[in-house]
């Protein structure tokens, strides 16, 4: 008895340790999903247009502003202002992000944007950040929001 106690303790405690890989991700989401949105409420102050683009082990060509000496930047934010530093590296060195259909992400100046996605990825882990253009991005639910709509009538 007292053994499938502990086996079963056991079990519940697999269970409820996350994957470090996931951990990992989801911490590079809310990070990046948290600059995008600085960036973008920079670019509607200024009235300049910003875009974030990944670099994804592309040779840095001098625009490695925020990271160390000899450090490639993993992605850029263009259009920022550069006494505003933004980070240029991501907390996890394996992470990659792939824009949706286009090779950067536009931040603005306009209010409504277009509705983008960027998928992020650690080793098999991947973590979508989606916007509808209007609010700040965001984890999507990928299942669900790969489902076609259903066509919506009037009342």
């Amino acid at each position: 008895m007292v053994l499938a106690i502990v086996a079963l303790s056991v079990g519940v405690v697999a269970l409820a340790i996350r994957d470090p890989e996931i951990t990992r991700l989801s911490r590079e989401g809310e990070r990046l999903a948290a600059l995008l949105e600085q960036a973008r409420v920079e670019s509607r102050v200024t009235g300049v247009a910003v875009r974030w683009v990944p670099v994804n082990g592309v040779a840095d060509s001098g625009r490695s502003t925020g990271s160390s000496a000899g450090e490639a930047a993993q992605f850029h934010f263009v259009g920022i202002p550069t006494r505003q530093a933004m980070p240029t590296r991501w907390l996890d060195p394996e992470t990659r992000a792939q824009v949706v259909g286009g090779a950067a992400v536009v931040l603005g100046p306009q209010a409504i944007l277009p509705p983008q996605r960027i998928v992020l990825s650690l080793g098999a882990q991947r973590l979508e950040l989606a916007t509808d253009g209007l609010g700040a991005f965001a984890a999507a639910n990928t299942a669900a929001d790969s489902a076609p709509a259903a066509p919506r009538t009037p009342p």
